[in-house]
């Protein structure tokens, strides 16, 4: 596949966007520890399931938070290591995994776009709901793809947004509204141009649609209340496109769906 992947946008300060994701996650690591979709979310097993673990491969998990993801993964195959910019996620995803007694996973402080691994080292890499967060998210493509043995997979779930312009801006919006750290909803198109500029072959496995309870939503990221009344008022005020599009409700309790998309990226031997 050939096309120019799209270049991280020139306001984009990689700094200033790692310090505002690791305050703005510090303060919620417990909420996503006990965030039922992060934890067992129909997204997770898929990604697990196109590893196609043998059990004898080291995996990095990539943003790992609450460290699901890796301790899915851990079960399958021999080491895991996960790595998230954030240490209040690096604590909560090592008391998960101490009480879950997985001796076989380890959390650490990092960077996605600086991995301190040997080049051609890693088997399978791992990303999972959190690209959107990525202040360069080609930089960490081309760090997944260096630090990968030739064959080796890279894995990605992550919200989506609609190939539609309209749509995609309206998505980017609510997601910006409710969490200042994001970044950008990626459409599929662009994922499987970056994907390929970066030297992989990519495959888009599945998309599907995830029901988000909006009060839930909110709460889990501490969103202001003045957020909060400006989401309402946007999703209340959409057009009727976009209504149908993301299934808006917003009687209570208030609900809308989100795109998700399992991608699956492989390093040529």
């Amino acid at each position: 596949m050939t096309g120019r992947a799209p270049e991280k946008p020139e306001c984009c300060d990689v700094s200033s966007v790692t310090e505002q994701v690791k305050q703005q996650f510090g303060a919620v690591a417990e909420a996503y520890a006990n965030s039922s979709f992060h934890a067992s979310g129909p997204d997770l097993g898929l990604l697990v399931e196109a590893a196609g673990f043998r059990g004898n491969e080291t995996v990095i998990d990539l943003g790992c938070g609450a460290g699901h993801t890796a301790m899915a993964c851990a079960r399958k195959a021999a080491r895991v290591i996960g790595i998230d910019v954030t240490p209040e996620m690096i604590v909560a995803a090592t008391a998960l995994a101490n009480q879950r007694s997985l001796a076989n996973v380890e959390f650490r402080v990092g960077n996605v776009e600086q991995l301190p691994f040997v080049s051609g080292s890693i088997d399978v890499v791992t990303s999972r709901v959190s690209a959107h967060h990525y202040a360069d998210v080609n930089r960490a493509l081309a760090e997944a793809y260096r630090v990968l043995k030739p064959g080796g997979l890279m894995l990605v779930s992550d919200t989506v947004a609609p190939e539609d312009p309209a749509l995609d801006t309206f998505f980017n919006t609510v997601e910006f509204l409710r969490d200042s750290s994001h970044v950008r909803n990626y459409r599929g198109s662009e994922w499987m141009r970056m994907l390929s500029a970066a030297g992989f072959e990519p495959e888009m496995l599945e998309r599907f649609p995830l029901t988000l309870d909006g009060a839930d939503w909110v709460k889990r990221m501490q969103t202001p209340p003045s957020k909060v009344a400006m989401l309402r008022e946007l999703l209340a005020g959409a057009t009727e496109n976009v209504k149908a599009a993301f299934e808006i409700e917003m009687d209570d309790p208030w609900h809308f769906t989100i795109p998700i998309g399992v991608m699956r990226a492989r390093k040529p031997a």
